[in-house]
């Protein structure tokens, strides 16, 4: 009666865009964008049970922000988007939850009634990146690269559509007419897009064991984002950091404050100096932690800058401290 779980290859056939398969099956549950269990394990090309058991055996990994059970209701509303078919559960008999398919959980009837026998586990994005740790297998990290990007491809799409029209409506009406909206649409929208994402849209980020590139990229866009100042608080650094900062742009001020300083990174620090704007660095051992303070935020670092996304770490941003409060602990 149940279906054998598709591999990989049969979820993504290879004429396909990846994402735009991915997109279908996020869906919005309690106000968040979530994918089943058992669409995961599809994709994972493994049975929805193997995630289940992987969940339980690190369930101190998995809130409640990053997994929950469906109830009754909302699977019902779920079950209701689906094309149904007729399928005949014994009364007695609890559907198995590691075969359970989308044609199962489209309609699943007793002789009592209609009756959903079992309830999914829905994961937000958080939820999805944690499994790639505790499945540990290859197939799982490579399709949730393209699990990420599509939850990212979605937060455009509804950051469009629920706030970025609105916003155009009113500079259309106070400053374009019809026809000039029209030929110049695209354009607008990315720059208002562009000033969304850097004045009102915090940046962080959670990497896993080797996203060292992305990474890198997350501080890139942090780096990019300062007007006046960048401050570093990093008692392990090296040209990494200068690379980094010489990204800012040219009127924004630089500061390092680390542990020491040795020949090597002096060294460094002059030969950019001599190409690019200034950066100041001062000995400090007064911190423990790293952060990173871009003009008035303050970001909490899980690593040093050089050594971020070789292991499981985060960068956080910090609403409870001011800027100048850090910088005055460490001078």
């Amino acid at each position: 009666m149940s279906k054998k779980t598709s591999n990989v290859g049969d979820v993504l056939p290879t004429n396909q865009e990846p994402l735009t398969t991915i997109k279908h099956l996020i869906f919005t549950i309690r106000g968040q964008q979530v994918m089943l269990d058992r669409d995961l394990a599809r994709l994972y090309g493994v049975e929805t049970k193997r995630i289940n058991e992987a969940v339980k055996r690190n369930i101190e990994r998995f809130p409640d922000d990053f997994m929950f059970k469906l109830n009754k209701e909302e699977a019902m509303n779920l079950r209701s988007q689906f094309a149904t078919s007729s399928l005949e559960v014994v009364d007695n008999e609890l559907e198995d939850e590691s075969n359970c398919s989308r044609s199962q959980f489209a309609t699943l009837k007793t002789n009592r009634g209609d009756n959903i026998k079992y309830l999914p586990y829905a994961f937000t994005e958080n939820g999805i990146a944690m499994l790639s740790g505790v499945l540990k297998s290859e197939t799982a990290i490579n399709v949730n690269i393209q699990i990420m990007r599509a939850f990212v491809v979605m937060r455009h799409t509804l950051l469009t559509n629920s706030q970025l029209f609105s916003r155009m409506e009113v500079l259309e009406s106070n400053q374009l007419r019809m026809l000039e909206w029209k030929n110049e649409a695209e354009s607008k929208f990315e720059e208002i897009f562009n000033t969304l994402n850097k004045h009102h849209l915090p940046i962080e980020g959670l990497f896993y064991e080797n996203q060292i590139y992305d990474a890198y990229e997350l501080m890139t866009r942090i780096v990019k984002m300062a007007e006046n100042r960048i401050v570093v608080i990093d008692n392990y650094v090296d040209d990494t950091v200068l690379t980094l900062l010489s990204k800012r742009t040219a009127n924004v001020s630089a500061e390092i404050y680390t542990y020491k300083m040795n020949q090597q990174f002096s060294l460094d620090v002059a030969k950019h100096n001599a190409q690019y704007p200034n950066v100041e660095v001062y000995v400090s051992k007064k911190s423990h932690d790293r952060f990173l303070i871009i003009d008035d935020k303050v970001y909490h670092v899980g690593a040093s800058i050089k050594d971020l996304g070789k292991k499981l770490c985060a960068v956080t941003l910090l609403n409870s401290v001011t800027a100048d409060e850090v910088i005055g602990k460490v001078r």
